[in-house]
Formats: structure tokens, sequence, C-alpha cells
């Protein structure tokens, strides 16, 4: 499943964003109140975590006008623990109030639940054209032909396969598979795309792993 977080304060999204993807969800980081609002109305969420004290447009600002377009389940995070605040969140669409400091197993505990409630649920398979993406036995196929992967390899692959379509820029790749912030010098990413495509493209006469110059990679199938 996917999570947005939107977090101002560099120690908190950072461990956030760690312990969440360690945790199995795939999670993005936005930390200005505009940059987490234009993500969650652009991409699919199936849970945002919203900071309240946010730069340039605060938390209840981003909910009310998210609450105009979607639905998304929220849990709202705020250092302040009063009654009128929580009141006021859950009157604008949160769907849950967290108070700093807390412990990251408590957040984890209530975004489970929150993902319950809800009526998406990860998908078993990930398909895209013939390949084929076993999640619960991080099996994958092609063609009815099993492919062997490292977990890296596999973590890439399912990375670009749920997010099918969307050009995923390098660094957004380096953190989300090897957690790690991007280096310009670095061409870990291309080294793992290229070992990738000899096994899930280059045998088969249909391409699904792309460049787009200046930008990144994606997964699509063209005519």
């Amino acid at each position: 499943m996917r999570i947005l977080i939107v977090e101002d304060e560099p120690k908190t999204g950072d461990y956030l964003h760690r312990g969440l993807s360690e945790s199995g969800f795939i999670a993005d980081l936005a930390r200005t109140g505009p940059d987490g609002l234009h993500l969650a109305l652009e991409h699919d969420y199936d849970l945002i975590v919203l900071d309240v004290m946010l730069p340039q447009m605060d938390g209840w600002t981003v909910l009310g006008k998210l609450r105009e377009r979607k639905q998304t389940p929220v849990l709202f995070l705020t250092a302040r623990d009063e009654i009128p605040d929580r009141v006021r969140g859950l009157e604008l669409g949160a769907d849950d109030y967290l108070v700093k400091p807390f412990a990251f197993a408590e957040l984890l505990a209530r975004a489970r639940t929150l993902l319950r409630r809800g009526p998406v649920r990860e998908p078993e398979v990930v398909k895209v054209a013939d390949l084929e993406i076993d999640v619960r036995r991080h099996r994958v196929t092609r063609a009815g032909q099993r492919i062997d992967l490292t977990p890296k390899e596999y973590g890439l692959l399912q990375l670009l396969a749920r997010r099918e379509g969307e050009v995923l820029s390098r660094s957004l790749i380096a953190s989300q598979v090897w957690d790690m912030n991007f280096d310009s010098d670095t061409n870990v990413v291309d080294v793992a795309i290229k070992r990738l495509r000899t096994k899930v493209d280059d045998p088969y006469p249909v391409k699904l792993i792309h460049t787009v110059r200046g930008m990144g990679y994606l997964m699509e199938v063209r005519e």
C-alpha cells in the first residue's frame, strides 16, 4: 500500500519515511503543505500522514482542500494535545489524531487500523502485460516463465510495476529501494535498471521498462 507523509521537520519526516518503508509500505515524503496537497491530489494514496504545522500551507488547509476532491484516509500529527484542535481536525475530515511525541509502533498500529477500514486492499498479484508479480510469495513470472531476482531487483521491479505509467526519478527510486539520498555521481540506479532489463525485458519482444531522458524510468506497455 502507498502512504504519503507530509511533515516539514527533517528528522521526523525521514524517520517516518524509513520506518514505513521498512514496514512494507511504499512511502512518499513531502515537506511543505503545497507539495503535500499536490501529491495527494495527483496520486491515489491509501493513507496520508499529515502534520498540522506546515510551512506555506498548514495541515488544516491541506485537509480542507483535499476533502473537496478526495476521501483518502488522513492521520493527523500535531504537537498540541488540545481538545478544540482535535475536534477541528475531525470536523474537517481527519480519520485519526496522534500527538507528538509518539512511538512509531503506535503510529504503525493506527495506520494499519485505518487501512483495514478502507475498501482498497493491496493486490496479491500485480500485472503489467504478461509480467506477473505474486506479492505474497515474492514470485515473478513473465509469459509463464519464472524469473529469479535479487531482493533489490525485486523491490525495484515492484516499485515500477505498482506505479505503472508514472515516470520515477532516480532520486525517488534510490530513496524507495535503497533508502538513501541520491548522489548524481552514483550510477547505482542505472546499473540496477540495466540488470533488471536483462532478466525482465531482453528475452521478450515487448519491452516494459523505458528510459525517459533527463527524468528517470517508467514501466508501461507501448504499442
